[in-house]
């Protein structure tokens, strides 16, 4: 099977599992740390009204928390199934959010278009990262921020990290062979080589954008609590801007 079709079937398949989790973070002080982290990143978000995209939006987690305080949010994902569990819940706690089914090395929108692009752990599932950053840079208004958390996966089986997890850790709800299947994947994509954030930081500079920096202690901040929500891969931040 094509790499990008096994990609999307993968993660179809995990999308009820992944909108009970985000629910259960909705629900608790992950939604504060989060909204903590996105406020280190953009200082200003509560000061004005922006048009924010979220990619890789998942359950819809960041574009529900964006939501609540008042911007303009669309969130795009390549799986269906995510996109329905995103328009589901969004509904049931209130939000009339813009969800579309999209692929985010291929964006089906203008150019200079958005004033923020923020994502979380998508940039290491994707078969070309480097044109998904150039696309995010396209749909960037001048002066538009980026901020992608992420984590460099690619130096992690997922399979094997699970044997050293608390019994009542998500992750634990997990079948082993699904993880042995996202380790597969993972193995096979091109960013998973790279040494990261360092890599992204040299790719998004070359594309063109400025001030990026990253911050590797995302994690400590987020997931000081060791709890059944705690990603056990230490997380990065990427800030930059057009």
């Amino acid at each position: 099977m094509e790499l990008s079709k096994r990609i999307k079937e993968y993660w179809n398949k995990r999308s009820d599992e992944f909108c009970t989790l985000r629910i259960s973070e909705l629900n608790s002080i992950k939604k504060d740390l989060w909204l903590n982290e996105i406020k280190r990143n953009i200082e200003d978000i509560d000061d004005k009204k922006f048009k924010i995209l979220d990619i890789g939006t998942g359950t819809g987690f960041f574009a529900i928390i964006l939501s609540s305080l008042g911007h303009e949010v669309v969130g795009i994902d390549l799986c269906e199934n995510m996109i329905d569990n995103a328009n589901k819940t969004a509904k049931l706690l209130g939000y009339d959010i813009n969800f579309k089914v999209m692929d985010a090395q291929n964006l089906d929108f203008e150019d200079n278009f958005f004033d923020i692009i923020i994502s979380r752990n998508l940039t290491w599932t994707l078969p070309d990262a480097e044109e998904a950053y150039k696309e995010w840079y396209r749909v960037l208004k001048k002066d538009g921020r980026l901020v992608n958390f992420d984590a460099d996966y690619g130096k992690v089986s997922f399979s094997e990290e699970a044997k050293t997890l608390d019994s009542n850790h998500a992750h634990n709800k997990i079948k082993n062979e699904v993880l042995k299947e996202c380790d597969m994947i993972k193995d096979n994509l091109n960013i998973s080589k790279k040494i990261r954030p360092n890599w992204d930081l040299t790719t998004l500079d070359k594309i063109g954008f400025l001030n990026c920096k990253s911050d590797i202690n995302v994690s400590d901040r987020i997931y000081a609590d060791k709890d059944e929500l705690c990603n056990p891969t230490k997380m990065f931040s990427i800030n930059a801007s057009k």
